[in-house]
């Protein structure tokens, strides 16, 4: 299937549910007990001096503070986000169902599920419900894994906090601490060798000077970037009402998940191109409430402060037209009420930071290890809306791939490691790498590195490039619980097709999408003339040194160019049409032949020159995109 974009929308059909992998049980009934919330103390008076800082109390900040904890360093964990509970998004926010990589290893044991990550995140995990799980049994289980490590100060609350920086070699900023301004207004120098940055956004990374993108502005969409969510409750669920939910089409649930519910992306918002519902994917707590992450909000800026709040504002407005739409879709709501909403936005996507190596969609597509994997991954490239008139899609469903410590190691910043959905990864796997199990597992590295850091004194930087030294990471973190190697399993179809090359290109570009199963390409399909313009139209965006002319003028004239057949002289036309209308009339397929933009052996794979298909087309841009644009996507 291709993606048809003409500008900022993408179109294509997909579930409600797209991304996620669930694994029903048949037991439906949640036999756990509300927790209280643990009061969270944390100190008032603060060392001079840590081994390590880190900032952020999201999943990814605690999991790298227990790790430096249990590897002998001092340890500030330090929060800026005046919450009372640790968690985050998890918590705060309320995102309650887990985005969980699943090992291609099955479990020999019925119902059970081998996960990527272990360690730390899989201690965690063993503490709370299931894949969805209640936010006190959460947070409570953060909080007695933190106060279990006597290295760990806690500071909650700060008003402020930014790095203490000093010029370094080669033109980098070196971190050597933070700033910090108290509740009370206090301001304090701390200094620690070793930062690491659990913010969602990057912050840190970014205010050290470290270089980023935004959004999707690496492949040429600036202004797009996934939906934020409102998370909201919903009470009066019995035992006989959650039940009810598994008689509505196309819906499934299990003891603490429940998802489908299609009919809800019909919602017409107050707002329509502010607001917008889908699916529900719905996260059960330990009393008579639910929790629904549906609600998508467009126009946000996540790194303005005052958008986000304007953002719950708007949220909350809107959340009782949508439980009373509920109520008038499904006779299943009729007795359900709302309850309240949440405190933090689920934020999907800001700043990517620039790392020693970035993760790209060629790594997911090949399914690929890294010497230096500290991570692996396997949740669906899942990306999310970016407008009313977007649906998402699954771009691609990875078996498992690996992250490398230097997607942690940001450029031109030193004494620093981001992790989290901030780091070093292209926006689109961003959509796979971003999920909180494989965050936890790269901030257990993250930890661990910066004891590694001190023992050899030596820079993240320079562990990074040191093979024994990743090594002995690697052997380390096994022993401390987690998994890292590769799993076998069969080379997927499309791997082994004529046309692999040209699809990892065609998929980095956003010209088509596998989904869940990665049997939507079409490679063999037969492609069509008004297919390639619209190509060519993404291409331009991604590629606008190198394409600046119109691709439609190749098919002016023609009557209904979605029924002509593509000939191999139509793509060639369209191409140079994109590169520039002047000059398309002179830019042949010998001409691209003599240029060099495309080879003969190429070519001569095409089954028939005058009715291509798909993957033939992807072939051939893919040659043009390398040998005329010079990018390489491999």
């Amino acid at each position: 299937m291709m993606i048809v974009a003409t500008s900022a929308v993408l179109v294509l059909g997909v579930t409600a549910a797209a991304g996620y992998a669930w694994v029903r049980s048949n037991d439906t009934v949640n036999t756990n007990q509300r927790q209280e919330l643990m009061k969270v103390a944390y100190i008032e008076e603060v060392r001079d001096s840590y081994d390590v800082i880190i900032a952020g109390t999201d999943p990814e900040g605690i999991t790298a503070a227990i790790s430096a904890a249990r590897n002998g360093l001092s340890v500030l964990l330090v929060e800026g986000k005046n919450r009372e509970i640790l968690g985050g998004l998890m918590t705060v926010g309320g995102l309650n169902t887990l985005d969980l990589n699943y090992s291609p290893k099955k479990s020999s044991v019925p119902g059970k599920h081998n996960f990527l990550n272990k360690g730390i995140f899989q201690e965690w995990y063993n503490k709370v419900e299931g894949t969805s799980f209640d936010v006190n049994t959460a947070a409570n289980a953060f909080y007695s894994m933190v106060k279990a490590e006597n290295n760990i100060d806690l500071l909650m609350k700060v008003q402020s906090m930014v790095p203490l920086e000093e010029p370094g070699t080669e033109g980098n900023q070196v971190v050597k601490g933070l700033r910090i301004v108290k509740e009370d207004g206090t301001s304090l120098d701390i200094a620690a060798p070793s930062v690491i940055d659990a913010t969602q956004d990057g912050d840190l990374a970014a205010a050290a000077g470290a270089p980023f993108t935004q959004g999707r502005s690496d492949i040429g969409d600036p202004d797009a970037q996934m939906a934020v969510t409102l998370v909201f409750a919903l009470k009066g669920v019995t035992q006989e009402v959650w039940d009810s939910f598994d008689k509505i089409p196309n819906t499934d649930i299990d003891s603490m998940s429940a998802w489908g519910f299609h009919d809800a992306a019909n919602y017409v918002s107050s707002d329509p191109e502010r607001v917008k519902l889908r699916g529900l994917n719905v996260g059960r707590q330990n009393d008579d409430t639910i929790l629904i992450n549906a609600m998508h909000l467009f126009g946000i800026d996540p790194l303005d402060p005052d958008s986000l709040q304007s953002a719950i504002e708007l949220g909350r407005a809107e959340a009782p037209r949508i439980v009373q739409y509920l109520k008038d879709t499904y006779a299943e709501f009729n007795n359900l009420e709302l309850a309240y909403t949440f405190d933090e936005l689920y934020v999907r996507e800001s700043r990517h930071i620039q790392g020693e190596y970035r993760l790209t969609m060629a790594d997911l597509m090949a399914n690929r290890d890294h010497w230096d994997a500290v991570a692996y991954g396997s949740y669906d490239v899942d990306i999310q809306a970016t407008s009313n008139t977007d649906t998402g899609f699954v771009l691609y469903s990875p078996l498992q791939y690996g992250v490398p410590f230097r997607s942690l190691v940001p450029q031109k910043v030193d004494g620093l490691l981001v992790v989290g959905r901030a780091a070093s990864f292209d926006s689109l796997p961003h959509g796979s790498a971003r999920v909180i199990p494989l965050g936890m597992a790269a901030a257990e590295a993250a930890g661990l590195a910066a004891k590694m850091a001190a023992e050899h004194n030596i820079t993240f930087r320079e562990l990074s490039k040191s093979t024994e030294l990743i090594a002995e990471l690697r052997d380390r973190l096994t022993k401390q619980g987690m998994e890292l190697s590769m799993n076998a399993f069969e080379t997927p179809y499309y791997m082994k097709h004529k046309a692999y090359k040209g699809l990892v290109a065609a998929v980095s570009m956003l010209l088509t999408s596998g989904n869940h199963d990665n049997m939507a390409y079409d490679l063999d399909g037969k492609s069509n003339m008004q297919r390639i313009v619209y190509s060519m139209n993404r291409v331009k965006k991604q590629h606008s040194d190198y394409f600046h002319g119109d691709p439609a003028v190749a098919i002016a004239g023609v009557d209904t160019p979605t029924e002509q057949k593509l000939t191999l002289d139509q793509a060639v036309k369209t191409i140079a049409n994109a590169m520039d209308n002047e000059k398309a009339e002179s830019l042949t397929v010998d001409e691209f032949l003599n240029n060099g933009w495309l080879k003969q052996e190429t070519i001569n794979q095409i089954t028939d020159q005058t009715a291509m298909t798909n993957g033939e087309f992807f072939m051939v841009l893919r040659d043009v995109i390398e040998y005329y644009a010079g990018v390489v996507y491999e």
